[in-house]
């Protein structure tokens, strides 16, 4: 996709993930715009664009969001949804243990804040043949071991960037759905062996290289982008026997209490 001189707006841009896919898309020369709840307006700055206070969970404020960037640098080419945030089961590590709270906010965040985006920019962004870009989770894709309210919320997040493409394809739009596993962010680096947990067993990618992916499929037209290359075979070995799947996901989990004392 070519972004010279299109613009581009992400969501969760100022630090991780989002600050890899800006700094990516204004190296295509592309007109940025970042929102974040912390440190936006600054990162939209040292990007050459601007950046603004925006909770994703807020449909008001993401709407704005939408409107003040197509009102300073244009109609928006590609809107990347990378807000998000991971929650872990609580006391006792039971799947339905986290509090009512965690659920919501993680859905609210997750799943919500895409929706409310694509309410307000799907349609659009078809009509003038733009892409939208979900961050999701290999999480989505599989399951992360210690966090249900995570697990779930990115398997949303990947049906609903399935839902845009069904729905919107026709007219127009380009859908890529980014499935990373760990990646060197404030989100893995808590995990308990500081390097991802059992979501980093395949190893922990760098920000600017799961960007680097998400753009090669925009260009490439391919719904998944897939940071880890490994986890196209877990999907399908997932796919053939899903017994065995969760037989070795059960292994890895009683394998990670057994040497940290929680499954994440």
């Amino acid at each position: 996709m070519d972004l010279k001189d299109k613009t581009v707006a992400i969501t969760g841009g100022a630090r991780g993930i989002g600050r890899a896919m800006a700094e990516e898309a204004k190296s295509r020369g592309a007109k940025v715009a970042v929102a974040d709840l912390e440190g936006a307006p600054e990162a939209g700055q040292a990007l050459g664009g601007f950046g603004v206070r925006c909770d994703v969970t807020d449909e008001g404020q993401v709407a704005r969001f939408i409107t003040e960037v197509e009102h300073r640098l244009g109609p928006i080419a590609l809107f990347i949804s990378n807000a998000g945030i991971l929650a872990i089961d609580g006391p006792g590590w039971g799947a339905a243990s986290a509090p009512n709270a965690v659920w919501e906010r993680t859905w609210a965040v997750n799943v919500m804040g895409s929706v409310y985006a694509a309410r307000h920019i799907a349609e659009p962004l078809a009509d003038r043949n733009g892409a939208f870009m979900i961050v999701a989770s290999a999480a989505g894709l599989l399951a992360q071991i210690g966090g249900a309210p995570y697990t779930v919320t990115k398997h949303a997040a990947v049906a609903f960037a399935e839902c845009l493409a069904i729905t919107h394809g026709d007219d127009g739009l380009q859908v890529v759905c980014v499935c990373p596993q760990a990646v060197d962010t404030e989100m893995v680096r808590g995990a308990s062996d500081g390097a991802g947990g059992t979501a980093g067993m395949d190893g922990v990618a760098k920000p600017e290289d799961v960007a680097r992916e998400a753009f090669v499929a925009l260009d490439e037209k391919r719904f998944f982008a897939l940071p880890h290359p490994k986890v196209a075979d877990y999907v399908k070995m997932k796919a053939e026997n899903e017994d065995r799947w969760l037989g070795g996901m059960r292994k890895v989990r009683r394998s990670m209490i057994e040497r940290f004392g929680r499954p994440v």
